[in-house]
């Protein structure tokens, strides 16, 4: 992937006053990426994007870093690393255990502030997405962590109770735009649609989705369940190559 990707989503969080922020974008670790990265084993998330003047600009992050350790907690995925980030304080110093071209440091950052509804920004799709169409129902305020998948050619959000509503599911993870070529288009997936089953497993957020998608790796075509227009409808997904171009959700 070329640094720099513009790609990049925001994690939209709920509240006011002033919240953590690191400032950084973010992406998941795939089999092949990690070895690009010289990883020794796959898992952290690789940083895609520094903010200017940001709390990971000032603590020398960079772009390709690997954060694999979170104050001494092994990083396993972007859910995970979201959550860590905004449970610290601002204004705390967290340690983070990041891979630089396959060598491992530990760089202090002191956690930086935002005031207002926190904007965190992640990202780094290796494919091109196109941009992202509004899949917005009226009236329902947009409160949502953005995700994206290159494997499967897709951003995401899970769904809250007022959007579950709207589109007349209790869960479920609401489709925001397709990649163009990907297989989630080749499959027939669409924005608006809402995924409930990806081969027969239950879906109720990204990450989960994620993790379906990886467990059928072995697998070139698997089912996929979901809810359009208030309908059930389930389509057949085939994924590319070997099923692992690259997660980034």
């Amino acid at each position: 992937m070329p640094p720099g990707s513009p790609n990049l989503y925001a994690f939209h969080m709920a509240g006011s006053g002033s919240q953590s922020f690191l400032g950084v974008g973010v992406a998941e670790i795939s089999g092949n990426r990690a070895r690009e990265l010289k990883l020794k084993e796959e898992y952290g998330v690789e940083i895609t994007r520094v903010e200017d003047d940001s709390a990971a600009a000032k603590a020398g992050l960079k772009v390709g870093d690997v954060v694999q350790e979170y104050q001494g907690q092994r990083v396993e995925g972007m859910e995970q690393f979201i959550r860590l980030v905004r449970e610290t304080p601002a204004g705390r110093e967290v340690k983070l255990t990041i891979s630089r071209n396959g060598v491992t440091q530990t760089v202090p950052v002191v956690m930086g502030s935002q005031h207002g509804p926190a904007l965190f920004a992640h990202g780094g799709d290796w494919l091109d997405m196109p941009s992202m169409p509004l899949v917005q129902p009226p009236d329902v305020p947009r409160i949502f962590t953005a995700w994206s998948s290159s494997m499967l050619g897709i951003e995401a959000e899970g769904l809250n109770e007022q959007l579950g509503d709207y589109f007349g599911v209790k869960e479920g993870v609401l489709v925001r735009s397709v990649a163009k070529g990907s297989p989630a288009e080749k499959a027939g997936l669409k924005a608006g649609d809402v995924l409930l089953k990806v081969d027969q497993t239950k879906v109720t957020s990204p990450g989960e989705v994620t993790s379906a998608v990886r467990a059928n790796r072995p697998r070139k075509t698997f089912p996929v369940e979901l809810m359009r227009d208030r309908h059930p409808l389930t389509l057949n997904v085939t994924m590319q190559g070997d099923g692992a171009r690259g997660d980034r959700e």
